[in-house]
């Protein structure tokens, strides 16, 4: 009896031969028509082929036109800023035009401001003001603390001295001073207590040493007066210091600014706040009753910059379209329409020049009377012959004699019965 495995193993292999052949027909016949090119270049046995045969050595590369186009290598990602900083392209630095650049102007006009802390809120103030000028230069050489009393402490009398003896510009100069000198007075007589005639000597002599000095070096000072303070002792005390100030910095050659009402309110008492330079009412004094806020110390500068200013245009005048540069040797400048030389002496002879269009016109004052072209006030017309007269009787009647006009034939006030 023959053993059974022979057999079925060969009834086995002719079984997968003819289900494979089958599986391969069907797919075949299942293959779109459309994909007839790829197929032909594309071995469409590939799939089938794989399960039967080892793996190749290399994949082969499908052919580019199967793709469309050739396939991009992937570039891998940077994972860190250092590596997207490797990565990115180098940029082109940004290049300032040299038009936007404001050009560096040196400081050839100095002011110096001189005092105590209210001295150096001034100084803020007006450095503030000319912020847009840049030839001033504001000299802050106020001390915090000091005063005319204590010259232990700090001695103005001989500071001064040595600021103008220094080699330091200064063209201008402006000293607030005095919060800190309602105190004894202590030199070699003894000590004095504040207003008492040793005091009053002592401290006049000291203003007018300090005055004096700025004027033997020709230069101006600006002495501004004490503002109103919250303390009733302290502010009767900054009202004698105003009257020194103003009678012996003046005698000595200083000029006196009064502060005093512009920081009080309309009945003349100390007020917190008050109007700013726009007109918003705004905190202006700090919460001790002597300071300033940055409000306040603007303010404060607004009223010493009109001189500094008046100082800067005499020093270096400014210079305006059509007007003259006030520098010796440079030409004026001429205006829009104005001819040079050169067009001058192209005109026809005898034709005059147009004269070049002022900047601004007369000046005509509102509220003066009507004048007539030959100088007269502009009145009535003239009485002229018998027009003139009847006119005149005409007035006496009416206005003087209260006789009525006698009314005219058609008029609206001839109230007469019209005739058969």
């Amino acid at each position: 009896m023959a053993h059974p495995f022979p057999r079925c193993s060969c009834s086995r292999l002719l079984l997968g031969r003819s289900a494979a052949i089958l599986f391969l027909g069907l797919g075949i016949g299942f293959a779109p028509v459309s994909s007839s090119k790829a197929l032909a270049q594309v071995n469409p046995f590939a799939w089938f082929e794989q399960f039967f045969r080892p793996a190749p050595n290399r994949v082969t590369k499908p052919a580019p036109e199967y793709y469309g186009n050739e396939p991009q290598s992937h570039v891998e990602r940077p994972k860190s800023s250092a590596r997207r900083a490797a990565h990115k392209s180098p940029e082109k630095p940004v290049e300032k035009s040299a038009a936007g650049d404001k050009p560096h102007i040196e400081p050839t006009f100095f002011v110096a401001v001189l005092g105590d802390s209210l001295g150096q809120m001034l100084a803020q103030g007006l450095t503030e003001a000319f912020e847009k000028r840049p030839e001033v230069a504001i000299l802050r050489k106020a001390k915090e603390n000091s005063g005319l009393v204590r010259d232990d402490f700090y001695d103005w009398t001989k500071a001064t001295a040595d600021l103008l003896a220094s080699n330091e510009k200064i063209d201008f100069a402006v000293m607030l001073i005095g919060s800190n000198d309602r105190q004894p007075l202590h030199d070699a007589t003894g000590s004095h207590e504040p207003d008492s005639p040793e005091w009053k000597e002592a401290y006049i002599q000291r203003i007018e040493t300090i005055a004096g000095l700025f004027r033997d070096k020709k230069i101006p000072l600006v002495w501004v007066g004490l503002p109103i303070l919250k303390s009733e002792r302290l502010a009767a005390g900054a009202l004698s210091q105003n009257q020194l100030y103003r009678d012996y910095a003046e005698k000595a050659g200083a000029t006196y600014l009064d502060i005093w009402e512009t920081f009080a309110d309309e009945a003349g008492q100390y007020s917190l706040t008050g109007p700013d330079l726009n007109g918003q009412m705004v905190k202006l004094r700090a919460a001790d009753g002597i300071h300033f806020t940055k409000a306040g110390a603007r303010k404060l500068a607004s009223f010493v910059e009109p001189a500094i200013r008046h100082r800067l245009d005499e020093v270096l005048p400014k210079t305006e379209p059509g007007l003259s540069s006030g520098v010796p040797g440079n030409p004026p400048e001429t205006g829009e329409g104005a001819p040079s030389e050169q067009n001058v002496s192209a005109l026809p002879q005898g034709e005059a020049p147009t004269p070049p269009k002022p900047i601004v016109g007369p000046i005509l004052p509102l509220t003066a009377p009507s004048l007539a072209t030959n100088g007269e006030l502009a009145t009535g017309a003239k009485e002229a012959g018998a027009g003139g007269r009847a006119a005149q009787n005409l007035i006496e009647q009416t206005l003087q004699q209260g006789k009525p006009v006698p009314p005219k034939p058609g008029r609206a006030d001839d109230f007469s019965w019209p005739k058969p």
